[in-house]
């Protein structure tokens, strides 16, 4: 379904299923230059099971148009727009990587219209290499070839659904997007230092899916942001690295599932 938020158009999949005031309402917030695809299981799901759904494409990613958030506080701000466009009070937020940080900050700045929180792929603060912002600025495709190598657990990407090949995709989605948003992105995680005290003022329930072998957030970079979530559910992912719903989907699924 198409939104109007800050006068744009905005793209967020509804699992091909109508809002219905009586359902509760799950957002699911993508990484750096991914779009709404990348739920494509979860979110189908929850849509097909008693829950409405809104995976999100932010400003300039996917069907949304606008200028690309600069900041993780800009997106957190942004997603109870989305909220009152679509006419739901509150909602729980499932984010990945850069979603996570915009979901956990969005949670510490708007407790009322957030009902539990799940970060995947998360750390505070969130460090992006030199190497990668610098050829992301330039727009050097080096820079979906480093996301795509380092995203994944295996350099083969051996993908769970037949006839599907895990890595030409994820280029292909990184490729997908519009010159300069994967930069402004990176930008926007490396640049967001108030995790850990965001995380301190969360007050509904919390999962932290993890996955056991990611490059990008390893699992010993959260610790402290853990440290600050005492009451969170954590979910270790064998066989999987950064890209988890794509790597293992099914899994991620059944955490979701257990936790929303």
């Amino acid at each position: 379904m198409y939104l109007t938020v800050n006068n744009h158009k905005t793209f967020a999949y509804t699992g091909t299923r109508p809002l219905k005031p009586e359902q509760p309402t799950a957002m699911f917030v993508h990484g750096a230059a991914n779009d709404h695809s990348v739920w494509a299981l979860q979110s189908r799901y929850f849509a097909h099971h008693g829950r409405n759904v809104l995976a999100v494409d932010l400003p300039r990613h996917g069907r949304s148009e606008g200028t690309p958030l600069g900041s993780i506080a800009a997106i957190a701000d942004w997603m109870p727009k989305v909220l009152d466009a679509a006419g739901v009070e509150k909602a729980a937020l499932v984010g990945h990587s850069m979603g996570s940080l915009a979901v956990l900050e969005a949670a510490a700045r708007h407790p009322s219209r957030v009902s539990a929180v799940a970060l995947l792929g998360a750390s505070a603060p969130m460090p992006v290499t030199d190497a990668l912002l610098d050829a992301a600025k330039a727009n050097d495709h080096s820079a979906f070839d480093m996301l795509n190598i380092w995203g994944h657990m295996s350099p083969m990407g051996p993908n769970p659904n037949p006839g599907l090949w895990m890595l030409g995709g994820y280029v292909r989605l990184l490729e997908r997007s519009a010159p300069g948003v994967l930069y402004n992105d990176l930008k926007a995680c490396n640049d967001y230092l108030d995790g850990v005290e965001a995380a301190r003022k969360v007050q509904c329930p919390v999962l932290v899916i993890q996955g056991r072998r990611d490059l990008m957030t390893p699992p010993r970079n959260a610790k402290e942001l853990l440290a600050a979530l005492p009451r969170a559910q954590t979910v270790s992912v064998d066989g999987c690295g950064h890209s988890m719903m794509l790597e293992q989907p099914d899994e991620v699924l059944d955490a979701l599932i257990g936790f929303l």
